[in-house]
């Protein structure tokens, strides 16, 4: 008995052992060689042979304000607010929608609504690029001349490079939280709307008393991971607008496009290094405080 009891107690440390050596080597280390690789000077040149040079690197991103790291910052900002409110305005309103009383082909519409997300992203930013943003035989364009509008190049510049990133994001994203809001309205218990109706409520205010409390709970967590997805784009971006050998004009950066460009492009590692621990700072941070907030309520 006790040595089936040794046997079992030496498999559970062995299998315990075994998954913390796994999340070290694919977890742990990774963020561990960043953050020393941060505080040194290696790229092309010093690439075996590079110095420490302690915090030379955080303070270039931080405190010299033509470095670019801060333009970076503020575009990701911008680009993640925008893009969550509009997310979550489209996908409230298109579920609602979804969930009218006596609506035919229900489950079509549902099926095309996650074409999208079916799509492999890179084809989908691809054709978006070549069959709609196009400058010589884009839709857009195509569009323009039909109705006497001047033609452009939709990615030239950095706003309109931002508005046409952010419809491409959404192509991409939409078909996720209009699938969690659809649910959570599906959930919600039609008896509640049928009181508020005999109470002589409206729509707008069975909406704020009813729906978006009950809501809540259940778009909260898809809200923050979307949040980190939206402020971890790179693909559409750097598609869109970056991608080596085929850049529009614009220089619209994030901070993710923005690391990638000193890592791979310029092969600062070292300088590199230092923003992805940042953003590492930022995202760890901003999930503490939501798992505070969640506590607290």
């Amino acid at each position: 008995m006790i040595d089936k009891n040794y046997k079992r107690t030496l498999k559970a440390y062995g299998v315990s052992s075994f998954s913390l050596i796994l999340i070290f080597l694919i977890v742990v280390f990774p963020i561990l060689y960043t953050l020393y690789i941060s505080f040194t000077n290696m790229n092309t040149y010093h690439w075996f042979n590079f110095d420490f040079v302690g915090l030379k690197n955080y303070i270039r991103a931080i405190a010299v304000f033509d470095s670019g790291f801060l333009e970076a910052l503020y575009n990701t900002i911008v680009w993640t607010a925008v893009n969550m409110i509009l997310q979550l305005f489209i996908a409230f309103v298109i579920a609602s929608l979804l969930n009218v009383k006596g609506l035919k082909l229900k489950r079509i519409y549902k099926t095309l609504l996650m074409f999208p997300w079916a799509m492999p992203g890179y084809v989908s930013i691809l054709l978006w690029k070549t069959g709609i943003f196009n400058s010589q035989f884009g839709l857009l364009n195509q569009w323009c001349n039909k109705f006497g509008l001047e033609t452009r190049n939709w990615l030239s510049t950095d706003f309109s490079a931002f508005i046409c990133c952010t419809v491409v994001n959404l192509w991409l994203a939409l078909p996720f939280m209009i699938m969690i809001i659809d649910s959570g309205l599906a959930s919600i218990d039609k008896a509640l709307y049928e009181s508020a109706t005999m109470d002589g409520a409206g729509a707008l205010r069975k909406a704020i008393s009813i729906t978006l409390p009950s809501l809540r709970p259940i778009i909260g967590p898809a809200v923050v991971i979307t949040i980190f997805t939206t402020f971890k784009t790179f693909d559409v971006i750097y598609l869109l607008t970056l991608q080596t050998g085929s850049q529009t004009g614009s220089r619209f950066n994030t901070i993710i496009t923005y690391a990638y460009e000193n890592a791979f492009i310029t092969n600062n590692y070292g300088y590199s290094s230092a923003i992805s621990i940042i953003i590492f700072i930022i995202l760890a941070s901003f999930s503490m405080l939501n798992r505070r907030k969640e506590n607290e309520n």
